[in-house]
């Protein structure tokens, strides 16, 4: 039976971590889950989702280093700009594999907006981490000479840290529902959307909304049958990175919702993914997996990841 599936990849885990960011190695992460999304598409409606974190802090830097000598955009056109990037090397990846399997797909891009409200209290607690990766001297100092809000992300690790609301609705959504309706393989609300506020007219906000959050209320929007959030790891566990850590194989989305308002999940990396699946299976009565980008057809056959359910 044909499934209308929203599948979300990581802006991590199209990067590992021995990686810089250039445009191959972004290719050669995707050459390897392609071949997977392009089978799992010959049997079902696919809308790929996609993170940005990582893409779009290089492309605001690249907007500030470059201010002497051209024009800066604001931050929510960055997060555009790197939806056509990674959304243009996602569709070279699956239309390239396709052509080697021998088979035709139709890939369409969709630069999506989403609705947020400025009054959210996101705006006064930057949170999203953008960009590369600093040590605490080199942080703080970029913060002083700079302006940025810094946090420390995980242990040693810090970043630059911008706001990021609530998605309150995808203003493309019955365009992606015609795209998927014709047999596309639809690449829609990437890096979370672009940020939009309505008051008094549309205008973008400088923000980065959580692509997690997004890919839930889009999976929600288009009456999908499963939420899928592909990232680096196997899927959700308790006590992550400790000697005592355990994966969750199958679990119901009220008792991981216990887990994530005990903050087993933190903000900056499981928690998002944690809250989308069980606000997506809590309103939808349909389940959802967080696994390994490399396990996506696995995670089909539920042989892996982690399996929220009703």
């Amino acid at each position: 039976m044909s499934l209308r599936i929203v599948i979300g990849l990581g802006g991590n885990a199209l990067l590992n971590k021995q990686q810089q960011g250039f445009f191959e190695e972004h290719i050669e992460t995707l050459s390897k889950i392609a071949p997977q999304l392009v089978r799992v598409a010959l049997e079902n409606e696919v809308i790929v989702t996609h993170g940005n974190g990582p893409q779009v802090g290089v492309i605001y830097l690249q907007q500030e280093h470059s201010a002497d000598v051209a024009p800066p955009m604001p931050l929510h056109a960055c997060v555009a700009m790197s939806q056509g990037l990674i959304g243009y090397m996602i569709q070279q990846a699956i239309t390239q594999a396709a052509l080697s399997m021998g088979v035709k797909v139709e890939v369409a891009c969709l630069i999506s907006r989403v609705l947020v409200e400025r009054s959210d209290p996101a705006f006064q607690d930057p949170c999203k981490p953008i960009g590369p990766s600093y040590n605490r001297d080199e942080a703080l100092a970029l913060s002083k000479r700079k302006g940025w809000v810094v946090k420390e992300v995980k242990k040693g690790v810090w970043k630059r840290v911008v706001p990021s609301p609530q998605p309150r609705e995808v203003l493309e959504l019955n365009m992606v529902s015609d795209l998927l309706r014709k047999g596309r393989i639809v690449i829609a609300a990437g890096g979370g959307g672009v940020p939009i506020s309505d008051e008094r007219e549309l205008r973008g906000v400088d923000a980065v909304v959580d692509k997690d959050l997004t890919s839930s209320l889009l999976a929600i929007g288009i009456g999908a049958d499963i939420l899928i959030l592909l990232t680096n790891v196997k899927g959700v566990y308790l006590n992550y990175g400790t000697p005592s850590q355990v994966l969750l194989r199958r679990i119901k989305a009220k008792e991981l919702e216990k887990y994530l308002a005990r903050g087993y999940f933190p903000p900056g990396s499981m928690g998002p993914k944690v809250k989308a699946a069980v606000e997506f299976v809590s309103k939808t009565g349909k389940p959802s997996v967080i696994g390994h980008l490399k396990d996506l057809e696995r995670i089909m056959r539920k042989e892996t990841g982690t399996l929220i359910l009703p």
